[in-house]
């Protein structure tokens, strides 16, 4: 697991995008077919915008058809924690980083083997190193 990194709110409003702090920061989504890692095809390693922890490989990555990026594993199962999430009226798991605690999206059981788990990520939350 990366190191624990913290800042004050101030800060992450300094380095961040609006959006990307309202999506990591403030538990937010971004819309659908919207951002910038759901059709990319690049190969690399997608890491936290915030912190730079290294979360999920383009070889784990797959077409959900959701509109979001989606992965069946993380690159690192301890660069990725979870939480019960009750918002919307609805039970489901948050991903978060687990170096910053940045909101990344939700893990379903709904995922293609050989884990059956699909990370549905927001593009806000990503940045991207290329191989």
């Amino acid at each position: 697991m990366s190191d624990r990194v913290e800042k004050s709110d101030e800060e992450w409003r300094a380095q961040l995008s609006e959006e990307a702090y309202a999506v990591t920061r403030c538990g937010g989504t971004e819309r659908a077919f919207t951002g910038k890692y759901w059709d990319h095809k690049d190969e690399g390693v997608y890491t936290c915008v915030c912190c730079g922890a290294e979360l999920f490989a383009s070889d784990h990555k797959f077409d959900s058809g959701t509109g979001w990026p989606s992965y069946w594993k993380p690159v690192d199962p301890e660069n990725v924690a979870s939480r019960e999430d009750f918002s919307h009226f609805m039970r489901r798991t948050e991903v978060h980083c687990a170096a910053c605690e940045a909101h990344l999206g939700h893990v379903f059981d709904d995922g293609p083997d050989p884990s059956g788990l699909r990370y549905c990520i927001n593009s806000a939350s990503l940045d991207f190193k290329k191989k």
